[in-house]
């Protein structure tokens, strides 16, 4: 299953990093990145790949949640499909 990750918020040393980190710690594989910087705001963009050792996309969703609040960041992941679906033309 692939799932698109987008964190936006205040640049800071070791956003990529922790998030992943994070990731890799419950095999989930970063298929495609893009990251800048827009007037002092990081913005970072995954396509993810869950591994059937993964857990489900609405557990990683909430254990998100609680990294995103220790960076001060916002993270969100929604299945792929869906993400498409909405920025479909």
């Amino acid at each position: 299953m692939n799932a698109i990750i987008t964190v936006v918020g205040t640049d800071q040393v070791g956003i990529i990093a922790r998030v992943s980190g994070f990731l890799a710690e419950r095999k989930i594989n970063i298929a495609d990145i893009s990251q800048t910087i827009l007037s002092g705001n990081f913005v970072m963009v995954m396509m993810v790949e869950f591994s059937p050792e993964s857990e489900s996309l609405e557990a990683v969703k909430q254990q998100l949640t609680a990294l995103s609040d220790s960076l001060n960041v916002s993270i969100s992941i929604m299945h792929e499909k869906v993400f498409s679906a909405m920025h479909r033309i």
